[in-house]
């Protein structure tokens, strides 16, 4: 993180550090939660779903990534991740003295 990256967290906007480690771990992440989500037991219904994603994708409703279930997946649980960051992220700037950490109330209380 940079000095400019860390001015930008503090002065952006209500997500501005959600969106930056969205930016800089997004890749990591997937890395992480790929192989655990491609070894999740499949059924029936799954190769279903994964062969109407694939027929979509030929005809342009879904992008290449949607098409793939499980790139689908680990899409939408790191969404769910960076909501539940933002989340936080509003609680402290909403109230950052109400924050258990001396160092959250010091950063985010002189804004």
């Amino acid at each position: 993180m940079t000095l400019s990256d860390a001015k930008s967290i503090l002065s952006d906007g209500d997500e501005a550090g959600t969106q930056y480690f969205r930016r800089a771990t997004s890749a990591q992440l997937a890395e992480k939660f790929k192989p655990i989500v491609a070894t999740k037991p499949r059924s029936s219904p799954d190769h279903k779903i994964q062969r109407v994603r694939r027929q979509g994708a030929q005809l342009g409703l879904l992008s290449s990534q949607d098409a793939n279930l499980n790139d689908y997946v680990t899409a939408r649980a790191l969404d769910g991740l960076f909501s539940r960051i933002a989340d936080e992220e509003h609680e402290i700037r909403k109230d950052p003295f109400g924050q258990t950490s001396s160092l959250i109330r010091k950063v985010f209380g002189t804004l």
